[in-house]
């Protein structure tokens, strides 16, 4: 937070401020994007955050507040977290301030304002609390005693979004010691607070605007109540058990005419509590069943009561499924069987329950054409939205664990009279058949994951036979857009199932699905790119891919066509389905798209031109830049001259994306450039040559999404143009070391800055580096000086053997003995011999065995100084090298954040799995068998200066590494003289 200026908390700056808010709102590009890039700029000043929080108390503009609170969130998620090695992006004071105002400001705002206060709150408590704020819960809890429910109701929601998380974190005593001291200080105001709430629910019975406001409260209540019991029963709640229980179970009972809505959609406070307190009941009846035990049975009839006699209307969804989803829990434990043992108790299940809420209803089909995108998300990646489907499939599932016979007798009976009554009438009926097919799914598969499909399915039932007979004519039909649900259907169905249908019946269906690539409806041509892409990635025997180019071959010209005019589809501009079916298709077609390169190329071009001007689908765009650099690599590998069309074809979209600064794009664009540049065999294009210095720019190098790309692309720079830079551009060097040394100063990206070091001790000229080599290894002692970690000694060995290897054992000698004396010995002894075993991955190994070679076989100072003591450990450590296992042990204190972890809207990198790099092997022919080098080397050395070598080793190598020693020798027929 160094040289940041502070901003006044003058009425000037929040005029400013205002303004600049206000920009940020509109809809045009051109007024928008500065402003955001202001208030991106100004951030960082001290008092910047206060001035929002001023704006958001005191602006008599309600959209300026709620802008406010937004973006104080934002910058709040941001930069409040402290990460190793960047600089604190928020000043103490600025830290002290927010903490001290914010409960106070947050619990005084309207509930708009309010709700983003409260997620700031959590944010900054997720790293602050309890340590660097111990009040914040008697802050809180003191609230309770107001009896101002618009108060009360801001604590629950902050406490809500602060517990939340132990509903999904790993245990560690770290954990466990915050919730024993947040159950302390919250389990019994809490518990008093729900009494409380529900005997002013009683005296306010007739008082609709009071009961809404004391029903907000029972559901947060009752969400918090789901968080402080997650991980483990707590004692305060056991001994409470009959209080919570007995009220749960009277609010599951009860119905309030004043609480009724009319509103068919949106789920109101009765049944978002009651869907709440299904969930409660499902936890105690999964994690804690013995104690529950007593109250199971009253659970099960009211939770029963409550399916059977509630509508199929949207708002009750949610109450619906977690109800489902209560009895699909309680029904798989094995001490609750008996209560569902009856043929007519499954009967009436099946009925009552799961045939009802399998049936695709209005909103379903309202969803399945209007809002596809979120029909998809539920329907294909399960998210976490539950459906009444969802919930239906859930509990056949568990009822087969016990009952799959009867269960699947009962289902067939209905399975059959779904399709008869489809086949009188389809285009009536269709609704039918969808249930149809979609209780046969739920009862055939078992287990399943999103990539494999199912993986263990049910055994009555034939899913080849039913694919044959009821979904294969749905697809063949001639017209693609009629029954768009039950081409869905089908789709879905072979997507499913497609490990249990044999390989000749999915590839009759390959040019079906390409064929539906062309329908109108969104949801039927993304289900057929999204088939494609899974069959394309189905592995058979041997581990390739189960079909085969040669299989598909004869399709790829539609295949191809298809896909392009399907991302012409409208909705579908950047359906990230269809993209990846793009990409896998090349993957798995690879020469036979050559032909149609020059086309494609093109249409991508396009596609990311148009995309680039304002990035918004992640997946998209990824799969985007992997189908660019399989085209790449597809066409160079069969001619390496046509890198050429590429650049041509690229390089005008690249400039632009690295001119407008377009953040999300630029690591790819670096990556592809990699690969074209290591694509050309000699020298580099003069168009690269330009680009060098710009890639030096240190703006570039503060975004962390963007270093392990520019690492890359400066390594291809040094890998084919070294001499270029040498004699053109060696103004340049310094900048380049600039780099390194920026990187090695950082925990997390310091193997990234030797990376760059290795090019360019491996690539440049010698003496363009040799004015730098000391100051480079000046640098690397003050970094172990002050922070010593596994990673950076791995990579630090790596690097000294290289240079060994380069430039001679006695110049890395030399050099040590430069900085200070002896300290060659001392890097030997603290650091070479100790921590070899530590290095890792077969290129590292081989680098360090030839360099530790060189070192005892090619340096006098070894034979004949106070080194000598060092030769045979330092023996005696590579044959440990060779032999010991590898030594991953990492001491306790080093627990990196990984780079995934830092926060921000920085786009983290992502790695382009086809513009991967080839491991490089600098050793490469030189040395084939390290083991074979050593031994030889040792010959040799020991022809030099006869007796001398056997003595040393006789003497002092332990018996096993003497025994290696001996093999090696043998291996390589030779002998010490």
């Amino acid at each position: 937070m160094v040289g940041s200026m502070a901003m006044e908390l003058s009425d000037a700056n929040l005029q400013t401020l205002t303004e600049y808010l206000k920009k940020t709102l509109d809809p045009d590009p051109a007024i928008r994007r500065p402003a955001e890039k202001f208030l991106e700029s100004v951030e960082g000043n001290q008092n910047y955050p206060l001035l929002l929080l001023t704006l958001l108390e005191k602006s008599q503009d309600n959209v300026i507040k709620v802008c406010a609170s937004v973006t104080f969130k934002n910058y709040i998620k941001r930069n409040w977290r402290i990460v190793e090695d960047e600089p604190n992006k928020i000043c103490e004071a600025d830290r002290v301030a927010i903490k001290a105002n914010i409960v106070h400001l947050m619990l005084s705002s309207p509930e708009q304002i309010q709700k983003q206060l409260s997620d700031a709150i959590s944010i900054i408590g997720r790293e602050d609390f309890p340590q660097k704020w111990p009040d914040l819960l008697t802050e809180m809890v003191n609230r309770f005693q107001s009896g101002d429910f618009h108060v009360i109701n801001g604590v629950l929601r902050t406490a809500h979004s602060l517990f939340k998380r132990y509903r999904h974190e790993f245990k560690s005593n770290e954990l466990w010691t915050e919730i024993k001291l947040v159950l302390d200080a919250f389990a019994l105001p809490l518990t008093n607070l729900f009494k409380a709430t529900i005997e002013l629910c009683s005296t306010h019975a007739n008082d609709a605007s009071a009961l809404r406001i004391l029903f907000s409260s029972l559901i947060l209540i009752s969400k918090l109540f789901y968080s402080l019991n997650f991980q483990d029963l707590p004692e305060f709640f056991e001994d409470n058990m009959e209080t919570w229980m007995n009220n749960f179970h009277t609010l599951l009972t009860l119905d309030n005419k004043l609480l009724q809505t009319d509103d068919e959609e949106e789920a109101g406070l009765l049944e978002l509590l009651k869907s709440q307190i299904c969930d409660n009941a499902a936890l105690y009846a999964q994690k804690y069943d013995e104690e529950f035990q007593r109250y199971l049975p009253r659970f099960v009839t009211a939770i029963w009561n409550l399916l059977v006699t509630t509508g199929q209307e949207v708002k009750y969804d949610l109450l619906v499924s977690n109800a489902i989803q209560f009895l699909a829990s309680v029904c798989e434990r094995p001490h609750y069987k008996n209560l569902f043992e009856d043929q007519n108790t499954l009967t009436s299940i099946c009925e009552k329950v799961i045939v009802p809420n399998m049936e695709f209803r209005a909103a379903d089909e309202e969803a399945f054409e209007d809002n596809s995108e979120e029909y998809i998300r539920r329907d294909l990646e399960g998210s976490d939205i539950d459906t009444r489907r969802r919930a239906a499939c859930d509990l056949v599932r568990g009822l087969c664990k016990f009952f799959e016979g009867p269960v699947t007798g009962i289902f067939s009976g209905y399975v059959n009279s779904m399709l008869q009554e489809y086949a009188k009438n389809p285009s009536v009926n269709w609704k039918h058949k969808d249930a149809a097919i979609y209780l046969v799914t739920s009862l055939a598969s078992k287990a399943q994951t999103q990539k494999h499909g199912i993986t263990q399915a049910n055994e009555l039932v034939n899913l080849t036979e039913f694919f044959v007979n009821h979904i294969l004519p749905d697809l063949k039909s001639a017209n693609v857009n009629e029954f768009p649900v039950l081409k869905a259907d089908g789709i879905k169905y072979i997507m499913i199932f497609r490990n249990q249908v044999p390989k000749e019946h999915l590839l009759v269906s390959i040019p079906l699905l390409i064929n539906h690539l062309q329908a109108e409806s969104i949801v039927v041509h993304t289900y057929a790119a999204h088939a494609l892409e899974r069959l394309f990635t189905m592995r058979g025997p041997n581990n390739a891919t189960l079909f085969t180019a040669a299989e598909i071959a004869p399709f790829v010209e539609i295949l191809l066509t298809n896909l392009f005019k399907a991302l012409t589809l409208p909705g579908s501009s950047e359906n990230e389905y269809i993209m990846k079916a793009i990409m896998r298709s090349f993957s798995l077609l690879q020469e036979a798209i050559i032909p149609y390169i020059p086309t494609l190329i093109t249409q991508l071009t396009q596609k990311l031109l148009a995309v680039s001007k304002n990035p918004s689908k992640p997946h998209f765009n990824h799969y985007m830049f992997e189908a660019i650099c399989l085209s790449i690599r597809i066409t160079c590998k069969a001619n390496p001259a046509a890198v050429v069309n590429f650049e041509e074809a690229l390089f005008l979209v690249f400039t632009e994306i690295l001119q407008n600064d377009v953040q999300e794009f630029i690591p790819y664009v670096f990556q592809v450039m990699s690969l074209l540049l290591e694509t050309h065999k000699n020298d580099i294009p003069s168009s690269y040559m330009a680009l060098f210095p710009h890639l030096l720019q240190p703006v570039l190098w503060e975004r962390t999404g963007n270093i392990p790309a520019l690492v890359r692309l400066l390594q291809a720079f040094l890998e084919r143009g070294s001499n270029t830079i040498a004699s053109a551009a060696a103004d340049k060097i310094p900048g380049l070391l600039g780099v390194f040394q920026k990187l090695i100063a950082s925990k997390a990206n310091d193997h990234q800055g030797f990376y760059l070091l290795n090019s360019i001790i491996e690539h440049m000229p010698p003496e363009s580096v040799d004015q730098y080599r000391k100051q480079i290894f000046i640098l690397l002692f003050q970094r172990l000086q002050n922070s010593k970690t596994t990673k950076f000694i791995k990579s630090f060995l790596v690097f000294i053997n290289l240079y060994c290897i380069k430039y001679g054992a006695l110049a890395l000698q030399e050099i040590f003995d430069g900085i200070q004396p002896k300290m060659f010995g001392m890097v030997l002894e603290k650091i070479i011999i100790p921590e070899i075993q530590k290095v890792s991955g077969n290129v590292e190994k081989k680098i360090c065995a030839v360099g530790i070679t060189k070192l005892l076989t090619e340096c006098p100072p070894m034979m004949d100084t106070e080194y000598t003591k060092l030769w045979t450990p330092l023996l005696q450590s590579l044959i440990g090298l060779f032999e010991l296992p590898e030594d991953d042990t990492i001491p306790d204190e080093e627990h990196f954040i990984d780079i995934e972890d830092t926060p921000g809207y920085q786009t983290a990198f992502s790695q382009l799995a086809f513009a991967g790099k080839k491991e490089h092997d600098p050793v490469g022919q030189m040395v084939n068998n390290p083991k074979i080098h050593l031994a030889q080397s040792l010959h040799k050395l020991s022809t030099a200066c006869p007796g001398r070598v056997p003595s040393m080793v006789s003497t002092s190598l332990n018996a096993e590494a003497l025994q290696y020693l001996q093999g090696y020798l043998q291996a390589a027929s030779v002998t010490l003289l």
